[in-house]
């Protein structure tokens, strides 16, 4: 295998913890002498580190063994090896929790979601929306079959390995976008080897077809070759303290010059470029500023760039009108939502996700919409889950307007403290018409974050 591909393994079954140790017993595993009939958690990471892939994953659907109530199940051990290793470990349930088995699903209730995660139901690609997913859905199956709680987690270290696409059929521009705002800033602190990995991983996701990931790589290249050119010797050798560098210039300094691997990469014929180009803060990586309407977003990129939230959360809602041709109505509908089009939605996106560094933007409220269960067709008690986990209301005794409160516009956090997916804000689709109270049925808000291209 090499850097591109997936490597997953999956384990279903009984996990023990013996001398501080993580195993997995398999069906023949002995309890009584676990050191010779299990398998140690390091064996399994240590071959999954070497496999060549550069996008490992360990799924465990373990607990406690043998239904034991007894001291803790596996994890902390396992959790301390990916951090070490790199290997993006997901686990169904914490160390004191079961995992339990659904007698009607036929399956464990993680197995469940996770299947339903990865397939056509969810399409949750990348590592960070499965994750979403499986947090909001598994503790909802437990409760429909009147079980105890149980809390799937991710480890996924350095962040950019929450960025990694696991089903490239799935990923969305945003999923690719992300993919790109972390290898871009790869490069920006030099780090060539994680840069070419997740350009590597940028060019699969989108089927060899991305202009941006191609020249990224031979980029790449050029740099390495560039580094490892041998320093001119001086131009006279009476400079001072020359005799001291000597050595670097005698012919014998191949220890001093790495070796160069070449990059495996099989250039297409005909390269359609994305229309998501993504890039970080950086003086020399200029924004996208696109528009399929002729909108002008530099006020909206500026704004951003300086942190004025408020001002940038009300010139989106302006030139969302100009792009939808909806500046006379003065407000959004869900026609024009589902028509907008697709280039000025991406610039936007992109730049709230920049600015924000990944904090605010429909691409980053879409993943938390979707971990909540949001439709575009979703009941008032899903879109108040939303607005409680962006920021937008907090549940409340009941009132005449029911049991949540929703903030004022004036009253929402408009710096990089507020939560994530805080902005922009729902007002956006009815700009002057504050109608805060009914945000909870914001269909039209919901149709947005239901886009396919975010």
């Amino acid at each position: 295998m090499e850097a591109g591909d997936n490597f997953w393994f999956f384990f279903s079954g009984h996990g023990m913890r013996h001398a501080n140790r993580d195993y997995l017993m398999p069906s023949d595993g002995d309890p009584g002498d676990i050191e010779n009939t299990a398998i140690s958690i390091n064996q399994v990471t240590e071959r999954l580190r070497r496999c060549g892939a550069d996008n490992v994953v360990l799924i465990l659907d373990a607990c406690r063994s043998l239904g034991t109530r007894a001291g803790e199940g596996i994890g902390r051990q396992t959790a301390e090896e990916a951090r070490t290793t790199g290997v993006i470990s997901i686990f169904s349930c914490s160390p004191q929790e079961y995992s339990y088995e659904i007698e009607a699903l036929q399956q464990g209730a993680f197995t469940h979601a996770l299947l339903e995660g990865l397939g056509i139901r969810g399409q949750y690609a990348t590592v960070e929306r499965l994750n979403q997913y499986l947090a909001f859905r598994v503790p909802e199956l437990v409760r429909q079959h009147k079980k105890a709680r149980q809390t799937p987690y991710t480890i996924a270290e350095p962040v950019t390995k929450s960025h990694l696409i696991l089903v490239p059929r799935y990923a969305t521009l945003a999923d690719i976008a992300s993919l790109k705002n972390d290898a871009y800033q790869a490069e920006v602190e030099e780090d060539l080897e994680l840069a070419e990995q997740l350009w590597i991983r940028v060019l699969a996701a989108a089927s060899g077809n991305d202009l941006q990931a191609v020249r990224a790589l031979q980029r790449i290249e050029r740099l390495r070759l560039k580094r490892s050119e041998p320093p001119s010797p001086p131009s006279s050798l009476t400079e001072p303290n020359f005799h001291k560098r000597v050595p670097y210039y005698l012919p014998s300094f191949d220890q001093h010059i790495p070796r160069i691997s070449p990059i495996r990469v099989e250039l297409p014929t005909s390269i359609e470029p994305t229309c998501h180009p993504f890039n970080v803060r950086s003086g020399s990586l200029t924004d996208d500023l696109s528009s399929e309407r002729g909108v002008d977003y530099t006020r909206l990129r500026d704004l951003l760039a300086a942190g004025k939230w408020k001002e940038a959360d009300e010139e989106t809602f302006a030139v969302m009108l100009k792009a939808a041709g909806r500046e006379t109505e003065v407000w959004l509908n869900i026609e024009s939502i589902e028509s907008f089009p697709c280039i000025d939605l991406c610039t936007i996106d992109s730049l709230w996700v920049k600015y924000s560094d990944g904090r605010f933007g429909f691409s980053v409220q879409k993943r938390i919409w979707e971990s909540v269960g949001g439709t575009p067709d979703a009941d008032y008690e899903t879109g108040c889950r939303f607005g409680e986990y962006v920021g937008w209301c907090v549940k409340c005794s009941p009132t005449a307007f029911g049991s949540w409160t929703f903030y004022d516009y004036d009253d929402l956090i408009f710096s990089l403290d507020a939560p994530n997916g805080h902005l922009p804000s729902g007002d956006i689709v009815y700009g002057l018409w504050r109608v805060r109270p009914f945000l909870g049925d914001n269909v039209v808000y919901w149709s947005l974050l239901s886009r396919r291209d975010l």
